[in-house]
Parts: structure tokens; C-alpha cells; sequence
């Protein structure tokens, strides 16, 4: 499926690659086709060192959703991970005990050893974590978009991103049993020793409910019908061994990939300076090796993309990207 049928269709679509290729110009770019052709679109940015604001041109407060100006049906966001740790360390601490003055009397407890272990330490890529949690909000949750974009962080980011489903499942599900093992033991010491009412604790119930979130997700992420990913490539020979690998953790992961973006290629004209001419012919034979790799072999759309004479960013620019990007 063509890139402009997928922005037309789906549900989610994720753009992802090696730093510095033009994820963010692409995602963009695709996102203001999409809002223009009558979709509400999201597009929402996971990478840490945000590029997205500069992209468009505009402000984007970190974890706001912000509607761009003079773009109908465009919502942007970047997320700030660092932000919400809390609400993890809110899951996973255990006070009980210390606020009836009975951290004393239980210390050693193999039990109560395991769990501070357990919760005393985030869980595994935190920052991915929380850029996967918010991903979930708009998965898993009802919302006004009718498509949701997502430029991702640089390869090795994203390759442990698209990991973590498993691993946070595994580590909720383990944080999960632990609470529901001393959660009525606690109850019972609560009531000996404390007069005061008794607070409602549901953080089992939201732990429960990410978990199956996550699970939902997954799904949902590996759906041709609700997802696709775009990988964005340079012609350089390092660039296509990062992207064969990229690809093949997405198939790993069973993730639905039919485009692959070529950016930055110089174009033929006689008034190209040596320098310029040398680029041109790496880029070509380089080129060759994509095609024959990635179009013919594994039957992936290319899509190439000319070196822009200045820097694609803001409306206009981003519009004028779009003509080739999209057709």
C-alpha cells in the first residue's frame, strides 16, 4: 500500500530511522497532507531530543496536545518522559508500614526484601517506558483523531522501544503478584494499628489495567489494517545496515512496513560542482544496492527524495516535500 493510501486508511502510522535522516520533515510533512485531506490528525513526537516544534515552526509546550495554527485538523505533541517518572514511582511505592512506625518490626522479611528490591528500582528504559505509555494513552483510549503519527527516536531508541511491550508486561505482572500477595496483610496491620480511615488504594487496578493495555497495543501495533511503519534512509552504505537491521526487528516484531523513504539525493544537472558529482555517484550506486535489497527482494515501495537546496522547515517548505514524499 502506497504511503498516500496509508494516510488515508489507517489508524496509526510511525516513522522511524538512523538519527539524522529526516524523520521528523517526513512525519511533518505527511501529517499536514493527512489534516489537509480532511483527516484529524495527531502527531506526536518520541523522541527525546525533540525536533518536532522547530519542524513545524511553532511552540509545542512539552505534553500538551497543541493545535497548529493555520493548519485545520493538525494537533501537535511532544512528550516529556521525565515528567511523569512519578507516576511509575506512585505505582510502586510501599509506605504503608513506615507511616504506622512498623518499618522496624518488619525489617527482614524475605517477602518485604523481594518487593522493596522490586519497587525501590524504575523499571527497565523508563524514558521509552513513558514515550510507550503515552502511545498507549492514545491507542488504547477514546479520542477525536482519526489518525495518529508518530515520529519515532533513532534507531537504537526505537529498537528497545518496540521491545518494551514485553518487558514492561513482565515487570507489571510480577509487581502485580507481589502487591496481591501482601495486599491483605497489609489491610489486616492497617487495622490493628491505625485508627485513621482507610484510603483507597487502586493502584492494582490501574497496574492491572496498563497491563492489559500494553498487551491491546501490541495488536494493535502489529495490524496491517490499523498500522504501518516508515522507514526513513539516506543513501549511505552504514544507512542501509542500520535499516536492514531496523527491518528486521520490525518483522521480529511482526510490525507492518510497506514504505521505505530514500532522502537527500542529489539530482543530475550539468552544473554540478565535483564534490557535488562524487556525492551523486556514491549515492546512485548505493542507490542500486537499496533497490535491489529492499524493492526487489523484499518488495518494499521506495520512495525517493531530492536534496533540498534549503532547510525543510515550516509550512511551505514541508508542503513542498509533501509533492514528493507523497505525489
Amino acid at each position: 500500500m502506497e504511503l498516500k493510501d496509508l494516510l488515508l486508511n489507517l489508524k496509526i502510522i510511525m516513522f522511524g530511522g538512523k538519527g539524522g535522516v529526516g524523520k521528523t520533515s517526513c512525519a511533518a510533512s505527511s501529517a499536514i497532507w493527512a489534516a489537509e485531506h480532511g483527516r484529524n490528525t495527531l502527531i506526536i513526537s518520541t523522541d527525546p531530543a525533540h525536533s518536532l516544534g522547530d519542524s513545524l515552526g511553532v511552540e509545542l509546550p512539552p505534553g500538551v496536545p497543541t493545535p497548529i495554527e493555520d493548519i485545520n485538523n493538525l494537533t501537535g505533541l511532544e512528550i516529556n518522559p521525565k515528567a511523569n517518572v512519578a507516576e511509575f514511582r506512585g505505582l510502586t511505592e510501599m509506605n504503608p508500614l513506615e507511616e504506622m512506625g512498623m518499618g522496624d518490626m518488619m525489617e527482614g522479611m524475605p517477602l518485604l526484601g523481594d518487593l522493596e528490591d522490586l519497587t525501590s528500582s524504575n523499571p527497565p528504559g523508563i524514558d521509552e517506558a513513558l514515550a510507550f505509555g503515552k502511545i498507549l494513552e492514545f491507542i488504547e483510549t477514546e479520542h477525536d483523531y482519526d489518525l495518529v503519527i508518530f515520529d519515532t527516536a533513532p534507531t537504537g531508541h526505537t529498537l528497545r522501544f518496540l521491545g518494551l511491550p514485553e518487558t514492561l508486561s513482565g515487570w507489571i505482572g510480577k509487581l502485580i503478584k507481589m502487591r496481591m500477595r501482601i495486599g491483605k496483610m497489609f489491610g489486616a496491620f492497617k487495622r490493628m494499628f491505625s485508627r485513621e480511615e482507610k484510603k483507597s488504594d487502586n493502584s492494582l487496578e490501574v497496574l492491572e489495567r496498563l497491563n492489559q493495555s500494553i498487551i491491546n497495543a501490541r495488536d494493535d501495533l502489529s495490524n496491517p489494517v490499523k498500522n504501518s511503519f516508515i522507514i526513513v534512509m539516506i543513501p549511505e552504505e552504514m544507512a542501509i545496515l542500520e535499516t536492514g537491521r531496523l527491518l528486521n526487528e520490525l518483522i521480529k516484531y511482526d510490525i507492518p512496513v510497506s514504505n521505505i523513504v530514500v532522502n537527500q539525493l542529489y539530482q543530475r544537472t550539468t552544473e554540478l560542482c565535483d564534490f557535488c558529482k562524487g556525492r551523486r555517484e556514491m549515492q546512485q550506486k548505493n542507490l542500486s544496492n537499496i533497490k535491489k535489497i529492499f524493492q526487489d527482494k523484499l518488495n518494499k515501495i521506495l520512495i525517493e527524495i531530492p536534496l533540498f537546496k534549503e532547510e525543510i522547515r515550516e509550512y511551505d517548505k514541508l508542503k513542498e516535500m509533501g509533492e514528493f514524499l507523497i505525489g
